[in-house]
């Protein structure tokens, strides 16, 4: 089974395993109410104390990330791709985004430490779609410098 097999299959697995759980039923599927239903589930894992060892952390980080992945091809097109070792969606713009990697540090750091999927989801459409213009609209300034520094990493080419 080539590695991107693989990625499918684990995003199937999410759409198997939590349709029912989120409540969301037939609308459970690779959109953005989806992700934000994963990023609040994530947060309620984090909280509960019930997750496990560091394997059954890094296998859900894994096969959350396939998923969140799989969001971001259907609704901003891009491609799966190794890049130095980590799998990636990269976007006819050069761009790419590491959704496994962003899934693994809200486990490890959550909401309150600057890492959710829903923003990443959110700021990826919006590089994507060329709305990111509209992020440099903010009055605020240090957020709009927050949102530089973090594009900046999601984005660094």
């Amino acid at each position: 089974m080539t590695p991107e097999q693989e990625i499918y299959e684990s995003a199937a697995r999410v759409l198997e395993g939590c349709g029912s759980l989120s409540g969301l039923g037939s609308r459970f599927g690779y959109n953005r109410e989806s992700v934000e239903w994963l990023d609040g589930h994530i947060e309620r894992l984090r909280g509960s104390g019930t997750l496990g060892d560091e394997e059954q952390i890094r296998n859900l980080a894994a096969i959350f990330g396939c998923f969140l992945g799989e969001c971001l091809r259907a609704n901003c097109g891009g491609v799966w791709r190794d890049r130095d070792g980590a799998w990636g969606v990269f976007f006819p713009d050069g761009s790419g985004a590491f959704p496994l990697g962003k899934v693994r540090k809200q486990f490890d750091f959550g909401r309150e430490g600057g890492d959710s999927i829903l923003q990443f989801f959110d700021f990826v459409e919006a590089l994507v779609s060329g709305r990111v213009v509209e992020v440099e609209d903010l009055q605020q300034a240090s957020l709009r410098k927050r949102v530089r520094a973090t594009l900046g990493r999601w984005f660094a080419r």
